[in-house]
């Protein structure tokens, strides 16, 4: 394949590349002691010094400089890491833009400036119906040459995702040497593109592109469904089967509700 002509700039490129994704766990727990038995388990899973060394590793694959950690673990739960970054000078032909999944945590050199990463966490539980629900919310931004996407692999594969739903947008220009604004430096059809042939087989997906605006949106949704992985100090094997299948209709319905951003009645078959 033939490599994209480069753009002569004029000056630093000024395009911010921003990668913002949603990772959701849905687990079921039969008893408000077991109910916070999950939540410090994510507290302890999820900390915010395991969430740093996530970032580091991002920071790796993007080829960044980390200036600045700011974390926190918070009361009663969750955790937050913001991470300034900064930009490292090398060749251009070592930055891949190209629409194809990135690596998993190894060196790639990239040309980043004003940028940062950053992570918070949302252990939560429902009041009365034994689902509780694990949202982390990550950021990824970037400005320069390389595309935060790269990061995409290592970050799916970093956390326990039942339902991902993922923006990537390019705002902004930079100038060539004859002035002309360039609004996007690197092409892309969808954010699947940059997905591992691994995940794309794991999950159902989704597009909302717009095009022309230079936003991408992808929602993904786990194909399979194992009853016995999404329950939390329950013995599955010692559930009657009436009780299996409420369960199972439970934890089913919690994720199709936040894959499609809507409740379902209660009467809606499940599918």
């Amino acid at each position: 394949m033939p490599r994209p002509k480069k753009i002569q700039l004029h000056g630093f490129n000024n395009l911010t590349k921003t990668l913002s994704f949603n990772i959701y766990d849905i687990s079921y727990a039969a008893s408000p002691r077991q109910e916070q038995a999950y939540i410090r388990y994510i507290d302890a899973e999820y900390s915010a010094e395991r969430l740093t060394e996530i970032l580091c590793r991002v920071s790796e694959i993007i080829g960044a400089e980390v200036l600045n950690v700011a974390r926190q673990d918070y009361e009663p739960h969750g955790a937050s890491v913001t991470m300034l970054i900064s930009e490292e000078p090398v060749a251009a032909e070592q930055i891949p833009n190209t629409e194809a999944p990135g690596p998993l945590p190894q060196s790639v050199v990239g040309h980043l400036d004003k940028s940062h990463l950053t992570v918070h966490t949302y252990p939560e539980s429902h009041p009365e119906g034994g689902i509780s629900t694990f949202r982390a919310d990550i950021d990824v931004s970037t400005c320069g040459r390389v595309s935060p996407l790269k990061a995409l692999n290592f970050l799916i594969h970093s956390f326990e995702s039942d339902v991902v739903i993922m923006d990537y947008r390019v705002r902004g220009f930079t100038r060539d040497v004859r002035g002309r604004k360039h609004y996007i430096d690197h092409k892309i059809n969808s954010i699947q593109n940059y997905l591992a042939r691994d995940t794309r087989e794991r999950y159902q997906t989704v597009d909302v592109n717009v095009y022309q605006e230079n936003i991408f949106h992808t929602k993904m949704m786990r194909k399979e469904f194992q009853f016995s992985s999404h329950l939390f100090g329950v013995d599955a094997q010692q559930l009657p089967q009436g009780e299996r299948r409420m369960i199972s209709d439970k934890i089913r319905r919690e994720v199709l509700e936040i894959f499609y951003g809507r409740n379902i009645s209660r009467g809606m078959k499940l599918s």
